[in-house]
């Protein structure tokens, strides 16, 4: 483990047991490792195994990368020339949020006036929650429609072939939350 890790990893492992309020030893039991163990993980000393990280990981609930990456500040300003925006036709899509939480997706949408795009059918199992923030949009779901105005949400599967459009001569903006099917 290179040193930039364990710094790394000891700061975040300081950081995260800190903001949970508990000791060393009530963490130590939590994940199932001994209370030197998660000393030096503190320390810096360590070098753990894969098997200690993911126990340390869930006894956290975070995911691992965020173990042995750079420390978080308490606030991290994301601008928005920043963030990745994918254009689709005259949809112009952008993930609202720049850190990913496991198991959804959120995205935003601006559909130019007249606006239409093909949703691609996502893994069986998932949900996806269409809310309209302004404008209309029309939304096509397995040979129905539904006409969405400013605050109206939709709930469907999204394992299904589906589209969206702005029947409109004004822009609208709407956003996609996915819940995805466990793999």
């Amino acid at each position: 483990m290179s040193d930039s890790t364990a710094s790394h990893l000891a700061a975040n492992v300081r950081q995260l047991r800190e903001a949970r309020g508990m000791t060393q030893e009530q963490m130590a039991r939590l994940a199932d490792v001994p209370r030197p163990t998660w000393a030096n993980l503190e320390s810096g000393q360590a070098n753990p195994t894969l098997s200690v990280l993911i126990k340390v990981a869930n006894a956290l609930q975070v995911p691992v990368e965020e173990l042995i990456g750079p420390p978080r500040g308490g606030v991290t300003l994301y601008k928005a020339a920043t963030l990745p925006v994918t254009q689709r036709g005259k949809i112009r899509t952008r993930r609202l949020l720049p850190e990913t939480i496991p198991g959804f997706e959120i995205d935003r949408m601006e559909l130019a006036p007249a606006a239409y795009m093909t949703g691609i059918p996502h893994t069986p199992g998932t949900r996806e929650y269409l809310t309209c923030e302004s404008g209309v949009v029309e939304l096509s779901v397995a040979e129905h429609n539904w006409r969405l105005e400013a605050g109206d949400v939709v709930v469907f599967r999204g394992d299904q072939k589906h589209s969206y459009r702005n029947p409109g001569s004004f822009p609208s903006v709407a956003y996609s939350v996915l819940s995805l099917a466990a793999v």
